[in-house]
């Protein structure tokens, strides 16, 4: 059975999975995660819901909108950024903001996930994000699945990890310390600066 909620959007942002395997990563594009203040199954909290590409599309929603639906508690934590997803009967019954806030952190709707894609990413500090950019459409905490041994891939470890598709310009980014990745044998990979640079150097410093 579905639990049913109400509330305010908080914030919206991609729902992206990252899988590692030593030096190589890839993503999986989800959706998008709805950060909720209100009701859910009748317990007022903060929570937050997945929601698919199509349904972002069809709402648009952004922070300050009043939406209600289901949705059910996700399988694994360890893979998903939300604490629920499978979200039905969505509504947007309201909204509270009068004005798109359009500098950082910016609370615009959030662009397709190509978007999202095309512009690549930075890390981004886990104590940044939390203070400053868990609001922003560019920020992103990604659960992240470690393929230890490409031999033994049952042998993986979970964590989460935060990043920026924002303007390289954005006065609130930190990057926070390299990434540091397990692998075969005790074996240790350090993401450096370059990868980053790597990502976004398609793009000008204001984009």
């Amino acid at each position: 059975m579905k639990n049913s909620f109400k509330g305010i959007i908080l914030s919206v942002q991609p729902r992206i999975r990252l899988i590692r395997s030593f030096d190589e990563r890839s993503h999986n594009y989800l959706g998008y995660a709805l950060f909720i203040r209100g009701v859910i199954d009748g317990v007022e909290r903060e929570y937050s819901v997945g929601i698919g590409k199509a349904a972002q599309q069809k709402h648009q929603f952004c922070v300050g909108d009043e939406v209600s639906g289901e949705c059910l508690p996700v399988a694994d934590e360890r893979l998903e950024p939300v604490e629920f997803y499978k979200a039905s009967k969505l509504k947007k019954t309201g909204h509270t903001q009068n004005e798109f806030k359009i500098s950082p952190p910016w609370e615009t709707i959030s662009p397709d996930l190509d978007t999202y894609r095309y512009r690549g990413h930075r890390r981004l500090a886990a104590q940044t994000y939390a203070k400053k950019c868990n609001t922003c459409i560019w920020g992103c905490r990604m659960p992240v699945e470690i393929i230890i041994d490409n031999w033994n891939p049952e042998k993986r470890k979970y964590r989460f990890e935060t990043f920026c598709y924002g303007p390289l310009s954005c006065t609130l980014y930190k990057a926070g310390p390299p990434r540091k990745v397990e692998g075969r044998n005790g074996m240790m990979y350090v993401e450096e600066d370059w990868v980053d640079e790597e990502a976004v150097r398609h793009r000008k410093m204001d984009e």
